[in-house]
């Protein structure tokens, strides 16, 4: 049975991502998958990385429940909305206070290398964006996609990771919002 971890970013529960993640929850439990659900705004704990890497600040409970989920997970789906190019701050500051060396990766004496410590596990991003996709790649770059990805997720080992981006929110009609949702369970119903 496949062990997935959702990760909703998006601090509002109302939002389209909070919809989202639950109809890819909904998918990947009709296929008998044991599925976790964390939000990060629901956590207590502070986003600042106060020292750096030079000293370690004690994580707190939510933190430390959250790790054993992403180490228990056999595949990651983060669900986030894009907030000028990246991801929305209490998300950037969950990784920052988690995905730390010793944990998530670990660097090697004396070399520029490191040890993926992720390895193993798959991830599937799941962000939102008012613009066309198109047009946040050609003119940006995809910096959030590319962050999570590439800077985060696979640095970390983690892949593949599938990206999905659900565009110009903003003006969509109640009809596209209802096929994203649908789009959502059907990933899930596929474990994607």
């Amino acid at each position: 049975m496949k062990k997935i971890l959702v990760i909703n970013g998006h601090p509002n529960p109302e939002s389209l991502n909070h919809a989202l993640a639950e109809a890819y929850i909904k998918g990947a439990r009709n296929t008998g998958a044991e599925v976790k659900y964390l939000i990060i705004a629901d956590l207590k704990f502070n986003p600042d990385l106060h020292y750096g890497y030079r000293k370690r600040t004690e994580l707190e409970p939510d933190l430390l429940n959250a790790w054993e989920q992403i180490k228990w997970a056999d595949h990651m789906v983060w669900v986030h909305p894009t907030w000028w190019g990246g991801m929305p701050a209490i998300m950037k500051g969950f990784i920052d206070r988690l995905f730390l060396p010793g944990m998530a990766f670990r660097y090697r004496e004396n070399s520029v290398w490191w040890d993926k410590l992720l390895s193993g596990k798959t991830g599937h991003i799941i962000t939102s964006i008012d613009q066309p996709a198109i047009y946040y790649w050609l003119a940006f770059g995809r910096p959030s996609i590319n962050q999570l990805k590439k800077s985060i997720l696979q640095f970390c080992g983690v892949d593949p990771v599938r990206v999905t981006v659900v565009t110009n929110v903003r003006t969509a009609t109640p009809e596209k919002i209802r096929q994203w949702i649908e789009k959502a369970e059907n990933l899930g119903s596929k474990l994607k």
